[in-house]
Parts: C-alpha cells; structure tokens; sequence
C-alpha cells in the first residue's frame, strides 16, 4: 500500500474557514450559511457524524457571530471529538424538543440564508415555517467558489491522491483485458486504488468497444476482444481528497482511425492543459480544447464539457463549460478531460486533474497519455 500522507488539519484551520465563509457569505449578501452533514460540513468542522438520520444537525455561520453546530444530544460526544470543535460551540437537543426553534433563535426574524444543497427538504421547510420571514439559496448557488481555492496542505492531498490513481493506472495496464468482462476489471481497479490508500472508490468505468461511446458506462458483462478500445475512468477520495483520471487502452493493434482519434484526443487534452493560468475564463479552457476536436471534423462527438472541479467530492465547482466566465486562480483543482464518442464503435477519453500555479497550471496526474496496447 502507498503511504499515507494525511494531513491533520487543526482546530486553527477549521476556524479560518468558517471565518472566511461566513465573511464570504456577508459579502454576497447573505446573513448567513447553515451547513448539513455531507461534505461543506466536513470541510469547515472536521465532523462527519455517526449517521445521516432525520434528527437535525446543522452548524449556523454568520459573520460577527459564534460558529454554531446544532447536534442531537445522543451524538454530541463524537461532535465534541471533532479536529475542528474547538472552533465551534454545540448546541444539543434532545428528542421531544424542537431544533427548528432554537435554531430560528440563531436566525434572527428574517434574512437570506446560503444552505447545503443536500440538506433535506425536512429541515428546509421546517426552518421556512419557524423563521417565516427567512429566504434560502444553495450553497452551489450562492457560493460556487467556497471550496475551489486549495491552500498548500489541501493541494500536497490532491497531488498524494492523483500519484495513487496514477500508480493504480501502472498496475493496471499489466492485467489480462482480452476474455475478462468490464466488470471483472473494474473489480481490479477498485482493489488498487484502495492498495494504493484510497478510503472510498466513486467510480470505476471500463468502457469497451461500442460501450467506450458512452461516457457514463457502467461496467457490466461485455467480454473485453483484442481489437477493443477501453476507456477507463476511475477515482475516489484518498486521505479525504479526491482524484479521478481517464486512460484510453487499446487491446492488441489499433486501427489508423483509432490511432488517429486518440492522437486527436491527446492533442486536445493538451491544448485545455495550457489554456489554464491565471486570470483565463474557466470556459477559455473549453473552448482551446474543443477547438482542436472541432477542426478535424469530430466536434459533434464531444459530447460533454471540458472540465469539473474536484477536492473533498469528485465532482463540485468550478467547471470547465462554455458561458462560465469566472477566472482561473491559484489553487484552483479541476479536470480537463476531452473525449470523442463515436455511436456503435468505440469512444476516447484523457483526462487529468490540474491545479492552477502562480504562471500556469500543473497536472497532478503524470501517466503516459500515449496510446497503450494492452493485452
């Protein structure tokens, strides 16, 4: 197994994120954040509690107050045990009072508040009902940006994470494919990425021939046949960051056509790679690599857009599209991963995961983005 390099984030760390998303909450107008359990929780406490149950909690940011994590009083002691709650004060409650009450006591009597997307739609409504005057946005809405600017210890995670997919692709490149089923081999990647220290595996796509059309296949029964184009998309969270990469493996010789549609794809790949530095528009990445698939005819077969951002979930803000004008900056963690996709035949992808420096940007993934023949 590859060494872990977690990073034990202190109680000083979780308050200058809850500093800063309350002051950034303030200044988008808003009077304040009320963050559920999931992953904006985890990334300004530290706490995941035990269970995801229909009692409430909920941490109240606002600036000029207190941070405030309302928690079941069963699940108060592992709060307490929290990296960040010493940075908080906890308000329990137990069963036969009402949250929404002395929540809405942290309120106020009215205001626009920034709210979790995965909060249930329960504690929304019930919130609505105990602070009538109040109004809600996502968090994605209100504040896209909160999490996509990496500091220096988060960006040491994400290049840990992206060398453990990387050494996950080394190995796997070295498997039989020819005769196995796409699930089988998706089992594989799954096995090493976990070796290789990931905690959680979101995905494993293994796309073969007429299935590597499909961006989002999922690996099923196809039997994998020399000849086959394998797309292969897999990451997950390792030391509680993300990484996700895409290869294009051929079994046995390609073909012209498919040489030459991976080399198209590789040439995209790198023109999106350096469009990113600071101050370009997150669609200014898009647009240099679509522009290349574009050009040699194929550009109805990109299907989907350039790029996503990717930190404590594989998939958040900012992303890599066409109309999202907002600037690249320093610390920035994101995709960039063109793909054709030809009905009935096979499809490519290559994607990498960047971060954007002070000049440029650096790929966090290193492997070959040459065609491999694999057997």
């Amino acid at each position: 197994m590859t060494g872990s390099t977690a990073v034990s984030f202190t109680a000083d760390d979780y308050r200058a994120r809850m500093e800063r998303a309350a002051r950034t909450a303030a200044e988008a107008g808003l009077a304040g954040l009320l963050v559920a359990p999931g992953p904006d929780l985890v990334w300004l406490t530290g706490y995941t509690p035990p269970a995801i149950t229909e009692r409430l909690t909920l941490l109240v940011l606002a600036a000029g107050q207190d941070p405030v994590l309302v928690v079941p009083a069963l699940e108060a002691p592992d709060a307490q045990r929290a990296a960040g709650a010493a940075a908080l004060t906890l308000r329990d409650w137990t069963d036969g009072k009402d949250p929404y009450a002395a929540t809405a006591a942290l309120l106020g009597t009215s205001g626009r508040f920034g709210i979790s997307d995965n909060a249930w739609a329960l504690h929304l409504l019930a919130l609505q009902q105990a602070v009538p005057g109040s109004s809600y946005a996502s968090l994605t809405e209100a504040l896209p940006m909160l999490r996509a600017v990496k500091d220096a210890a988060e960006l040491d995670l994400m290049t840990a994470a992206g060398a453990a997919a990387d050494a996950t692709f080394e190995e796997i490149r070295y498997v039989p494919f020819a005769g196995r089923r796409e699930a089988e081999v998706a089992a594989d990647l799954d096995r090493l990425l976990r070796r290789h220290g990931h905690e959680q595996v979101d995905f494993t796509i293994v796309a073969s021939g007429p299935n590597g059309a499909d961006p989002h296949h999922e690996a099923g029964e196809r039997v994998i046949a020399r000849g086959d184009m394998v797309v292969l998309d897999f990451g997950g969270l390792r030391d509680g960051y993300g990484s996700d990469t895409s290869r294009t493996v051929h079994v046995g010789e390609p073909t012209d056509e498919e040489r030459r549609v991976h080399d198209l794809v590789r040439e995209a790949q790198e023109a999106g790679f350096r469009a990113v530095r600071p101050g370009a528009a997150c669609q200014d990445v898009d647009r240099a690599a679509r522009r290349v698939i574009a050009d040699a005819g194929y550009g109805e077969y990109f299907i989907h857009r350039t790029g996503h951002g990717i930190g404590v979930t594989t998939h958040e803000p900012p992303y890599m599209i066409e109309g999202e004008e907002r600037p690249l900056v320093p610390g920035m963690c994101f995709s960039v991963e063109p793909g054709i996709y030809l009905p009935g035949r096979f499809g490519v992808r290559i994607e990498d995961i960047v971060t954007v420096t002070e000049d440029g940007g650096r790929r966090l993934n290193t492997t070959t983005r040459e065609l491999v023949i694999v057997e």
